[in-house]
């Protein structure tokens, strides 16, 4: 093919489309039958197949498509697990790939899906953001899905989590058991997840009128010794938090090391609501309250989008993250501060 794409002074990529008989991908009728004349020419075998490879075999096949399969958490594999489960249940293959956003390997990689006529392809991100889609995902007429990501014409069916709604609901639960000096520990800050999650904690406090405090608000990285040491700061302040709302999992492991460092219990001296639902929320003492982050539903969703035949400009569909109650929030006690008075400590300055 790269003979035959080297005479006919086109891509490989539109080689094989040809070669393939695939039609989802617009190839003018000149470029078409100039590629098959010079496959003949130099005695590429089978140039002009009947059809695409599924034609000629029972199994469906659906495509996905990922930047990233893990980062360190369950991520881009949580994704998969989803389309899995949803292609599984219709009696489809599920044909993934890891691109990294390479910007040989992202276009080569569609270009392969399609040539061998999968029924549809899933887009994914690891993290929720805005895309750019490759040229030939544009173009196709094979059915596009975007999953945790989205693009700005809404030309492709998209589902993303409801990261503002999290947010909110998370700092919702601590301010229903009585709290409202409410601290946050943020991931990085360029990342719209962090963004939204920051949003809804805003709004949750205007919504109970209490008063937005920006001391409170620490930046992590997603990391346990981000949790640790935002939590560290948290304690040394003149008047430290009664509730914590953690925007991972990951670092609300290092909220409770640094607790259970300061002498303090959860949910007696502090609560603590994470974000994920990550496996090890169920493994901390006590167990963590958190909300779920849906990858797995979202995979299945943007699946059953395909089923139902979705199609053309459609909203982006967000999936709320429910709330998973364990047992790190109760009512708060004294303030940390006024217990060190009461025990005849100093309050420690900020």
């Amino acid at each position: 093919m790269t003979d035959v794409a080297r005479a006919a002074n086109c891509s490989q990529s539109t080689v094989s489309f040809v070669l393939n008989n695939n039609t989802g991908v617009q190839i003018s009728d000149a470029t078409r039958a100039r590629v098959l004349r010079i496959a003949e020419d130099l005695g590429y075998q089978n140039a002009a197949p009947a059809g695409p490879i599924r034609s000629r075999h029972s199994t469906r096949a659906v495509a996905f498509i990922v930047d990233r399969f893990s980062i360190g958490w369950e991520g881009g594999t949580a994704l998969l697990e989803g389309v899995r489960q949803g292609a599984n249940g219709a009696g489809a293959l599920v044909l993934a790939a890891e691109t990294e956003n390479d910007g040989q390997i992202e276009p080569d990689t569609v270009a392969y899906f399609l040539s061998i006529g999968v029924e549809a392809i899933v887009y994914a991100c690891v993290h929720t953001r805005k895309v750019t889609l490759p040229p030939l995902l544009q173009g196709t007429s094979t059915p596009v899905y975007l999953l945790n990501c989205y693009t700005d014409d809404n030309q492709r069916p998209a589902v993303v989590p409801s990261e503002i709604a999290g947010g909110q609901r998370a700092t919702q639960l601590l301010i229903d058991a009585g709290h409202t000096r409410i601290a946050t520990i943020t991931g990085e800050t360029y990342m719209e997840a962090m963004q939204d999650r920051l949003t809804g904690y805003r709004r949750a406090l205007a919504s109970a009128n209490i008063p937005f405090d920006p001391a409170l608000v620490l930046a992590g990285d997603w990391s346990a010794s981000s949790g640790f040491q935002a939590t560290e700061a948290l304690l040394a302040m003149d008047r430290p938090p009664t509730a914590i709302f953690c925007q991972n999992d990951r670092m609300s492991v290092g909220v409770y090391e640094a607790l259970k460092e300061a002498g303090l219990k959860i949910p007696r001296d502090m609560s603590v609501v994470g974000y994920d639902d990550d496996e090890v929320s169920r493994h901390l003492f006590p167990p963590l309250t958190t909300l779920i982050l849906p990858h797995r539903a979202m995979g299945q969703f943007v699946v059953e989008q395909h089923l139902d035949g979705a199609r053309g400009p459609i909203p982006r569909t967000k999936l709320e993250c429910e709330v998973v109650e364990r047992q790190s929030v109760a009512p708060p006690r004294p303030t940390i501060a006024a217990q060190r008075l009461d025990l005849g400590q100093p309050a420690l300055s900020s």
